[in-house]
């Protein structure tokens, strides 16, 4: 069985369409319907089926789908060690960075650009389930992960504890509170976070605990966006505390919100038990020295001057 043929018929799986596999493979769309007819035929049995507009995985290609992930992963890592064997002058690293961890990340990336000019970094932004996904399928070595996640599937290097603020236009209910709970949200109109983000899960599953369902008026993956949709009243939002201190204080009201507090655990995750690569060992080194993994208590402190309740330079 060539590896070709299962990478193209996987791909074609993934995408869910022979043209869009094409395009990603960087090939014409005979080829690789000529590939996947070739393994069907060394199998001998059909691994596609299409009903009406739609392609449907048969008993063999289920079974070819996932067992083809776990060989292209034992492949790729194969390549890996032989390609690394004790040298760190040159390589390739690839990390998903999920959009609203990015900033937490780029330290690290500078200084190990410094360390290891000659590595070539391969940087993916991707929403955290995406980015496990990834790497439990050897498409990436590290990447950034919202805890918590499985870990008898990952290891991981906390990179941040933070909390989620309540983020708002000045001159709301909430500019001479301490600290917000989150049902005194339920009426508000919420900017919400992307579907395909974990945070998204983690706010609704805590709104679900405070007794309501969010009204979700827009959505997005980049803090910066959702606080200029707030800026422009279109609603409230909760953002993770280091990104309120950026903010304009003559603009935003920030605060804890409380009952049940939410929390944004970011770290560094990687397959658990799989091997890495010296440039992924090195990044992780890095990563230990430079990334800021105790800003908790510090922030609050800062926030709190910036943002606090009674700051009667600001009222």
């Amino acid at each position: 069985m060539e590896l070709r043929s299962l990478r193209y018929f996987i791909e074609v799986v993934k995408q869910k369409s022979f043209t869009a596999a094409a395009e990603k493979m960087f090939v014409t769309q005979p080829t690789i319907s000529k590939m996947v007819k070739s393994l069907e035929d060394e199998i001998g049995l059909p691994l596609l089926l299409r009903e009406s507009r739609q392609m449907v995985l048969t008993d063999a290609g289920q079974i070819v789908y996932q067992r083809g992930l776990e060989v292209l992963a034992a492949h790729s890592q194969l390549e890996a060690e032989l390609n690394d064997l004790g040298k760190l002058a040159r390589g390739t690293l690839t990390i998903g960075v999920p959009p609203m961890g990015g900033a937490l990340f780029t330290p690290a990336i500078a200084v190990f650009r410094k360390r290891y000019p000659k590595i070539e970094m391969k940087l993916f932004e991707r929403g955290s389930k995406a980015i496990e996904a990834a790497l439990l399928d050897g498409e990436m070595e590290l990447g950034g992960v919202l805890q918590p996640v499985d870990l008898a599937l990952f290891d991981v290097l906390p990179v941040s504890r933070q909390l989620l603020w309540l983020v708002a236009q000045k001159g709301s209910r909430w500019d001479r509170s301490t600290e917000v709970e989150l049902a005194d949200l339920a009426e508000e109109p919420f900017v919400f976070y992307g579907e395909s983000l974990a945070l998204s899960d983690i706010v609704m599953n805590a709104c679900g605990e405070a007794g309501f369902t969010p009204t979700i008026v827009g959505r997005s993956g980049h803090w910066d966006f959702m606080a200029a949709l707030v800026k422009a009243g279109v609603g409230i939002a909760l953002l993770p505390a280091p990104y309120c201190r950026r903010l304009d204080i003559d603009a935003f009201t920030c605060r804890p919100v409380i009952k049940p507090e939410i929390h944004w655990d970011m770290a560094i995750g990687w397959r658990r038990n799989s091997y890495l690569s010296n440039a992924a060992r090195a990044w992780l080194e890095v990563a230990r020295q430079m990334l800021p993994a105790n800003l908790g208590d510090d922030f609050l402190r800062v926030s709190t001057e910036r943002f606090g309740a009674g700051n009667k330079d600001r009222e």
